[in-house]
């Protein structure tokens, strides 16, 4: 068998595993670091599928900016582990019904999915690779590109202007 096949699987085997312990464990600091795996398996995905920048980015942004924030929200709620169970037998019906129509819909999409196939005279190895990305962002897309800047500069200086307190001004 192919190495990169069995690692493929692997990882996929680990990325399914990974994903399910987010929804079933229990503790919710332990579900977090379960979604941190989730991330790093798919990060992996994303290097076999020969996108390097996406595998960064997923690591950096989601792995770590957004589980940090994740971990920062449940440790400042303080839930506590002795919580009562408040899910009925209704609640937990309507969960199954709700995902097994969304398994059904899934597979309905799956179905009517066409893959194309691998075509080696027209395999370009570049495609997810950092300087062919820079060269399709700065070329094709440079306005698109600086306008977002620009939102995300405004975006900066109104969050600055909100947060800011008033002379004289208190908050407890």
């Amino acid at each position: 068998m192919n190495p990169t096949l069995s690692f493929f699987y692997f990882l996929s085997a680990l990325t399914v595993l990974s994903a399910l312990m987010v929804i079933l464990a229990r503790n919710p600091i332990h579900s977090v670091l379960y979604l941190i795996l989730t991330f790093f398996t798919l990060s992996g995905h994303y290097i076999l599928l020969n996108a390097q920048f996406l595998a960064a980015v997923n690591i950096i942004v989601y792995a770590g900016a957004i589980m940090v924030l994740f971990l920062f929200v449940i440790m400042f709620l303080n839930i506590k582990q002795d919580h009562e169970e408040t899910k009925t037998t209704i609640t937990k019906i309507a969960g199954a019904i709700v995902g097994g129509t969304f398994f059904v819909i899934l597979l309905g999409a799956y179905r009517k999915t066409l893959i194309p196939g691998y075509d080696p005279y027209r395999f370009d190895s570049q495609v997810g690779m950092i300087e062919s990305l820079g060269t399709l962002l700065f070329r094709d897309y440079l306005l698109p590109f600086e306008l977002i800047s620009i939102l995300l500069l405004v975006a900066m200086v109104g969050a600055v202007m909100l947060g800011k307190r008033e002379i004289g001004e208190r908050h407890f």
